[in-house]
């Protein structure tokens, strides 16, 4: 009646498989017993669960993390200067910086003593230097930062406060510095250009191109040859 590829196959009773005589249908009350997990021996402390191990490395790196934000003060540490130095800026963006750090140079400069003068903006170094004494990374510094003597004296009201006093006098009396306060080659700048690349921090080499000045800071300046051997 039907054509043939209309027609549903029928499987010969050779093809049939049988059943398995192990499978067994379980009912809806048996969904609860089956879903319950096997009670397994409980675990020694010496094996503990992936949870727990994740739990434990999480609270591991918080603390770690919480460690490393909080800043670590190292006053047992001293800049090996025994004279006077002074970090600051001569960057104008912020205003009040800028007056505290020109305030406090020249109250120094008035005591006509010679001083290492390290500015943040010229060379980067000084930032590293200044954030391994001071033990805090670079969002909590201040400036400027005054040391007299391998003592971190303080800020612009520290030496502010000292010299309407008269202590700061007494205390850069007592170091008897001895040198020249002016120098001609700088004019107090402290850098001069690099001789090697002229300010420019690359230098051209016919084989591989330009190059990296080795010689100089990122700004092309090194110290000053006439300032530097009594600075430091």
């Amino acid at each position: 009646m039907w054509p043939e590829w209309l027609r549903s196959p029928t499987a010969s009773p050779s093809r049939v498989h049988p059943r398995s005589k192990s499978f067994s249908c379980s009912s809806f009350k048996d969904i609860p017993s089956i879903l319950k997990e096997p009670e397994s021996e409980p675990r020694s402390p010496k094996s503990p669960s992936v949870f727990h191990r994740v739990r434990i490395s999480t609270s591991v790196l918080r603390s770690w993390a919480n460690k490393n934000s909080i800043p670590s003060s190292n006053p047992s540490f001293r800049p090996p200067h025994k004279g006077i130095i002074i970090f600051f800026t001569s960057l104008r963006v912020v205003r009040k910086t800028y007056e505290d750090c020109r305030t406090v140079r020249s109250i120094l400069r008035a005591y006509r003593v010679p001083i290492d003068e390290r500015d943040l903006s010229m060379d980067s170094k000084f930032l590293d230097e200044l954030q391994g004494i001071m033990g805090c990374n670079a969002q909590n510094l201040t400036l400027p930062k005054v040391f007299i003597g391998g003592r971190h004296i303080g800020g612009a009201e520290e030496i502010k406060r000292l010299n309407e006093s008269g202590d700061l006098k007494h205390i850069i009396n007592k170091l008897q510095l001895v040198g020249p306060t002016f120098c001609d080659q700088c004019v107090g700048i402290r850098f001069v250009l690099c001789e090697e690349c002229n300010g420019s921090h690359k230098i051209y080499v016919e084989k591989c191109g330009f190059r990296t000045c080795k010689s100089c800071n990122i700004n092309g300046l090194i110290m000053c040859p006439s300032c530097c051997p009594v600075l430091r």
